[in-house]
């Protein structure tokens, strides 16, 4: 949200849609597009910049809704802004949605070559990068095999 914040104030004209809701099924009422709205603003970008998409509880949805609230033209280019490791299934499911998007990852978890063979000293660090990789590796899985993208590990786009 920083980095999109920063490219806010790059392009004063771009517009800007947060997309998520909430995959709570027990409280409902808490959206991150909500928490989202007041972060963006501490960091300086004005409330009417701002299309904030509180229905998603996945990614598939994130697309289709931020489709529909984009209305996309054509010659128009959006960045798809999310974290580097789950770039590959969200670039997919936008494309699927026939939303065309260029990547713009943020938040990068890996260092360089070096990083190969160095090992936390905290078990948990290791832990939660394993969940978070078996996660999108599932869910890429899960998205290609239930049509949601039409590739098993999407990239850059061909054309």
């Amino acid at each position: 949200m920083v980095e999109a914040a920063a490219l806010a104030r790059q392009y004063p004209k771009a517009r800007i849609i947060y997309s998520g809701g909430s995959a709570n099924l027990i409280d409902a009422d808490a959206r991150e597009a909500d928490f989202a709205g007041a972060l963006f603003e501490r960091l300086g970008v004005a409330k009417d910049r701002l299309i904030m998409e509180r229905r998603s509880r996945n990614t598939r949805e994130n697309a289709e809704f931020s489709k529909e609230l984009a209305a996309p033209k054509s010659g128009e280019r959006w960045l798809l802004v999310t974290s580097a490791f789950h770039m590959p299934r969200s670039i997919g499911t936008f494309r699927s949605a026939g939303f065309a998007v260029d990547a713009y990852p943020v938040d990068w978890r890996s260092g360089g070559s070096g990083d190969l063979l160095t090992f936390s000293p905290f078990a948990l660090d290791g832990l939660e990068r394993t969940e978070i990789t078996v996660r999108e590796y599932l869910g890429l899985a899960a998205y290609w095999i239930s049509g949601r993208t039409s590739a098993l590990f999407p990239g850059p786009n061909p054309n």
